[in-house]
């Protein structure tokens, strides 16, 4: 099984991602890990990638796409693999599919950007154990107080609203155009075309869990 999951930050692709990667015992590909293991590797791909990013550069498309499919031929994605943080944008997307990297299924986590607001916001963090709490749907017993240790949780700065609406903003314009994109492929007549799926990623964990699922089986 070869997956793709979209959607925007806050929507709980992360979490998801976990469960299907050990549920199908398929392999996660986070692209930030697969460069810094290209780099450490010392590989040909793994050095020109280093230059670039030395160079405080953004390592290009067809690079990326070309450590990705290096990873996927590796022994561990043989029963699948589930892309996280790839593609990005378009021109990635069309990079994978011009490298004839078969994907069997692309599945569109959608939340509405108020209920994201809430979420991202929302979250609290106490640095020392890495506890997360959300004050609307998992408050700690004494406000902004950790439940164990007593000491002060603190708001991320990526959580706070002005990161959090600048970030759906980037994938508004990035990203989303992936959705539209995956549904126009789904739906020509070519050899291996991806499946498309949108569900609906409000409700519980389980509940999207079940969604997914059910449109992966």
């Amino acid at each position: 099984m070869r997956l793709i999951l979209l959607g925007p930050p806050g929507a709980g692709k992360g979490t998801q991602a976990d469960f299907l990667t050990e549920h199908y015992q398929i392999t996660k590909i986070a692209t930030g890990d697969m460069l810094r293991e290209a780099v450490q590797s010392g590989s040909e791909l793994g050095q020109e990638a280093a230059k670039i990013m030395q160079a405080g550069a953004l390592v290009p498309d067809e690079t990326i796409t070309r450590l990705v499919k290096a990873r996927i031929a590796q022994t561990d994605c043989h029963n699948g693999f589930l892309l996280d943080g790839y593609p990005r944008n378009i021109p990635q997307a069309q990079s994978l599919k011009d490298a004839a990297i078969d994907i069997d299924h692309v599945i569109e986590i959608k939340v509405a950007d108020e209920a994201l607001i809430k979420r991202i916001t929302g979250r609290r963090i106490h640095l020392a154990s890495g506890r997360v709490y959300h004050i609307h749907y998992h408050p700690p017993q004494v406000a902004n107080k950790d439940d164990v240790t007593g000491e002060s949780l603190v708001q991320r700065d990526d959580d706070k609203i002005e990161t959090a609406q600048k970030r759906l903003q980037v994938y508004q314009q990035q990203t989303a155009p992936l959705v539209e994109f995956y549904q126009i492929w789904a739906e020509q007549n070519e050899a291996r075309v991806p499946a498309f799926d949108q569900i609906n990623g409000v409700g519980s964990e389980e509940e999207i869990r079940a969604r997914i699922i059910a449109c992966l089986e």
